[in-house]
């Protein structure tokens, strides 16, 4: 019981991450210690999909997925996703200052997860072809996060599919919000809205597009962490870095950088109590044996 109340506050936190832009994920799933076996049990549960035609291999890989944890994480993340996205809409035109602040220092804290993943792959500190791999991926978040957002009103199903299966890639990959790229192609405020107003046929369509990209990303990145896990988990952990940029609190309306001018105090207490929740997170994934 335990462990499945903790599972479905894991699946809120995914499922508010996705709402905010700048906010990944895969950073929140990473924070709570269950990227590697989130990623493991979607792959599984694709597989299994794509077994239609094997009814006993499909059985086969649907008993061996972890329903006791897939089940809470997913069914925080969609309530999560359909009770809040008004909510933090607002909130993020209300505050955005506020939380912004409180999502850097999350992120920022996060970062310590995928070096220490990293580091204990085969126990040596980061050397310098790390260092360049992290500023690689660094500097492409960076980058990512700060391209000018556009909009599309009344946008197509072929559109609505694709942006989907785009922001379903940044779901699993720490460091890229796909709300955030969702800004970026203009398709977020048509997102929230179908949300809001419970839009089915836009909603299908997106959750059809939202499987292609998941299916085929997950897959990939499964590979990636098995067989070249510490560069991996770098690349991440650069990636994380960059995405800061996305999520500091003072910026103007074409995403450009601004120095402290208001609620500066308000901010780094933020700040640091978004720290906190991530070494609190961390404590509770070590004490339990999971995750790290």
């Amino acid at each position: 019981m335990i462990n499945s109340s903790l599972n479905f506050l894991r699946g809120v936190l995914i499922g508010i991450a996705e709402v905010i832009p700048g906010v990944s994920g895969g950073t929140l799933a990473l924070i709570t210690g269950i990227y590697s076996r989130l990623l493991n049990n979607i792959d599984l549960l694709f597989k299994s999909l794509r077994n239609i035609s094997h009814p006993k291999i499909m059985a086969r890989n649907l008993i061996a997925l972890e329903w006791k944890f897939l089940l809470p994480v997913f069914i925080g993340m969609a309530i999560a996703l359909i009770t809040t996205a008004s909510f933090m809409e607002g909130l993020l035109e209300s505050n955005p200052i506020e939380l912004r602040a409180v999502f850097a220092g999350l992120v920022a804290a996060g970062i310590y997860i995928p070096y220490k993943m990293s580091v204990k792959v085969n126990g040596d500190n980061w050397a310098l072809r790390d260092y360049l791999l992290a500023l690689i991926g660094a500097l492409a978040a960076f980058f990512l996060t700060g391209l000018p957002q556009g909009e599309v009103s009344n946008p197509g199903p072929i559109l609505i599919f694709f942006s989907a299966a785009i922001a379903m890639c940044a779901l699993v990959l720490p460091g890229i919000s796909g709300s955030f790229l969702l800004l970026t192609i203009g398709m977020y405020s048509a997102t929230i809205g179908a949300l809001n107003d419970r839009d089915l046929q836009y909603l299908l369509i997106f959750a059809l597009g939202a499987l292609l990209g998941l299916a085929s990303f997950v897959s990939l990145l499964k590979f990636l962490l098995s067989q070249r896990a510490r560069p991996t988990l770098v690349l991440l952990a650069g990636l994380m870095l960059g995405s800061l940029r996305a999520l500091w609190p003072w910026q103007g309306e074409d995403r450009e950088l601004l120095f402290p001018h208001s609620s500066e105090l308000i901010a780094l207490l933020l700040f640091l109590a978004g720290a906190i929740i991530v070494a609190f997170l961390v404590k509770v994934e070590e004490r339990l044996g999971e995750g790290l």
